[in-house]
């Protein structure tokens, strides 16, 4: 298995900080094959989530390894429908049973809209009864986000967000750091965008070190203390994307890749139009 690195929480919990997402992989035998490959070629974090109607495939797949289950990082996400301090703690259940397990490493509001006021005092709870280790955000800012830091026994341990050499998010780390907050980046690679890949840095290290473009920005991610996990689910990819634990890049090559930050995001959706858009959608159990 190859060597990777992990991250302390503030919790001081362990959390692998290379993973591999299932957003998108449909279905529950597509799920369960795509993960137990990553498994096999050494991931030991998953990201998954109530909305990417998955959880089951990833569950199965991780039942059927040979892993232990404290060897296994579950990360999954509760939907705006799974909201409410009355509502929350039968979704946590029902994700357990989904996911075939006693307890989740890492629960995360996924999206800003709803009671997510009453979901984060049920998930306090829920660390409190064993069922859940570490909760944070996905994909909050602005008012909700002061919001709900303001009435949050447990501050977020993780923030999940666009987080690329385009758009670092450094104004929303320098706001998170009293916590201790750490991050987790979904579009690792820009939305694999042709013109970030293929910056001149990351050609002239990639030859250097005898890597890709994207292995490059995936150690840089690694270096940054960001936590990354780029989705594929093509075998070859898998293996490629996790081949990064055997060289490391110089502070001064890192310093070049963050001059590369430009402010750049490719999810540009306004709030208001999440609100309408993630109020509507209730997924399955």
């Amino acid at each position: 298995m190859t060597k990777q690195t992990k991250i302390e929480l503030s919790n001081g919990q362990q959390i692998p900080q290379f993973r591999i997402g299932v957003y998108m992989i449909e279905g529950d035998q597509t799920t369960e094959r795509a993960v137990s490959q990553a498994l096999q070629l050494g991931y030991r974090h998953i990201d998954t989530a109530h909305a990417y109607q998955n959880e089951r495939g990833v569950g199965q797949a991780i039942k059927n390894s040979d892993l232990n289950r404290e060897d296994v990082w579950i990360t999954s996400k509760l939907w705006p429908s799974d909201y409410g301090e009355n509502i929350t703690p039968e979704a946590i259940d029902k994700m357990l049973d989904r996911l075939q397990t006693d307890y989740i490493d890492l629960l995360l509001l996924h999206q800003q809209v709803g009671d997510y006021v009453g979901a984060w005092k049920a998930m306090e709870q829920a660390v409190k009864d064993g069922k859940v280790r570490s909760i944070g955000l996905s994909n909050f800012d602005g008012e909700r986000l002061d919001d709900l830091l303001t009435k949050a026994t447990i501050k977020p341990e993780v923030m999940q967000v666009e987080l690329h050499p385009y758009y670092q998010q450094q104004s929303l780390k320098a706001k998170m750091a009293q916590y201790d907050t750490k991050f987790e980046s979904w579009y690792p690679l820009g939305h694999g965008d042709s013109e970030l890949i293929e910056e001149s840095i990351f050609s002239e290290l990639a030859q250097k070190y005898n890597k890709s473009n994207v292995q490059v920005i995936l150690r840089w991610h690694i270096q940054s203390g960001n936590i990354a996990f780029p989705k594929t689910t093509n075998p070859n990819h898998m293996r490629d994307n996790i081949d990064i634990f055997d060289f490391e890049l110089t502070d001064a090559e890192v310093q070049k890749i963050n001059n590369l930050d430009q402010d750049k995001r490719y999810f540009t959706m306004p709030f208001s139009q999440q609100a309408a858009m993630f109020s509507k959608f209730k997924p399955a159990d």
